[in-house]
């Protein structure tokens, strides 16, 4: 009844396979995006910006990345944060090398330089998988940050060892450095973030989607009728890394501005984008945002909730939200695999049939 679907069908092929087959979905798509860019861009300040809406939109990048290896391929990974530090010192490099390139030239070409890496990190999965392929990625994880750690190349043989965004516009609006406005940072990960959603979308629906699917699903019966497993799995492992080396660079380049490898890329990183994934729901780029939503918004709800509301001491608090999202993982592995997602999708069809009982 709130859909309203009655009239709605589709004439052609196109429309009956289109990501939004119901009319209602499609506007409220297109409202959100229009709100996102129309009206937020307005209203947002340097708090929303920097601890709720930066980092929601950079996390769910990688966790659309990660979606794609793991949820959709099926090929277990843990060096998500190894693979978005590719991404930061790539765009670290660009930045200092091609000063008078546009941003958006920089994080997309650190973006191809990750999925270069990604590549050969994902070799191993021609012949192993599940845990011993995690390991595989795990040592990648700790190898990337050893190197970026060692070799002074990387961050340009600096005395402290961290890598700092220097200054730089694009259409002459600043976007990094410390006089960069709230508004321009937000919308230029806006772009980046949409762009990857709507890729990812049309990735997995398409041929290559297909093939991830089924080495997810079984990966003999893939090869015997027909996928390519060493085309599947390195696709996988290439788009993947492509999406998490973006988010890497827009980690660095806009959000934190100055990085030290150790303590922002660790393997804490991994495990964040991670139990983003599996909250959120594997094989679902809804999920990712959902995920990421969830995990942004978390330690900001407990904050008010716990230490300003109540009065309770900080580390109280962020031993709960630990407790919270180990206890939320093990209850959507056990009760709904398929995270936040499925939740959405049964409500959804809840709603197309409310107030009717069936």
């Amino acid at each position: 009844m709130i859909y309203r679907e009655a009239g709605d069908f589709s004439t052609t092929y196109p429309q009956d396979s289109q990501t939004f087959p119901i009319k209602f979905d499609r506007y409220r798509y297109y409202v959100v995006l229009a709100f996102a860019f129309l009206v937020v861009p307005f209203l947002i300040n340097d708090y929303w910006a920097n601890a709720i809406l930066l980092p929601f939109l950079i996390y769910a990048i990688a966790a659309i990345g990660l979606n794609i290896l793991t949820g959709y391929c099926g090929q277990v990974s843990l060096g998500t944060g190894g693979f978005m530090a590719v991404g930061a010192y790539a765009c670290y490099k660009l930045m200092t090398a091609f000063p008078d390139v546009s941003m958006f030239i920089h994080v997309i070409l650190a973006g191809f330089i990750t999925a270069a890496v990604g590549v050969v990190f994902g070799l191993p999965s021609l012949r192993i998988k599940g845990f011993y392929l995690a390991v595989a990625t795990l040592a990648a994880q700790f190898f990337l940050v050893w190197l970026f750690n060692r070799v002074s190349w990387f961050y340009n043989y600096s005395a402290s060892g961290q890598i700092n965004a220097p200054e730089r516009d694009t259409f002459g609006i600043l976007i990094t450095g410390p006089n960069a406005t709230a508004w321009a940072t937000y919308l230029f990960c806006l772009i980046f973030c949409t762009a990857s959603a709507i890729i990812a979308r049309n990735l997995t629906r398409g041929t290559l989607g297909r093939s991830w699917m089924a080495i997810r699903d079984m990966d003999i019966a893939a090869e015997i009728i027909g996928v390519n497993p060493l085309k599947a799995k390195l696709t996988a492992f290439a788009v993947s890394s492509f999406f998490v080396g973006i988010s890497g660079a827009l980690f660095f380049a806009i959000y934190l501005g100055a990085v030290e490898v150790g303590e922002v890329f660790g393997i804490t990183k991994s495990f964040l984008v991670l139990f983003m994934v599996i909250i959120g729901g594997l094989g679902s780029v809804f999920g990712s945002f959902a995920g990421a939503a969830f995990l942004v918004l978390l330690p900001v709800a407990l904050k008010v909730v716990g230490a300003d509301m109540l009065g309770w001491p900080t580390d109280i608090v962020a031993h709960f939200q630990l407790v919270i999202v180990g206890a939320l993982i093990i209850f959507f592995l056990i009760v709904e695999p398929h995270g936040l997602a499925q939740l959405w999708r049964l409500a959804k069809e809840k709603l197309r049939l409310w107030p009717f009982p069936h």
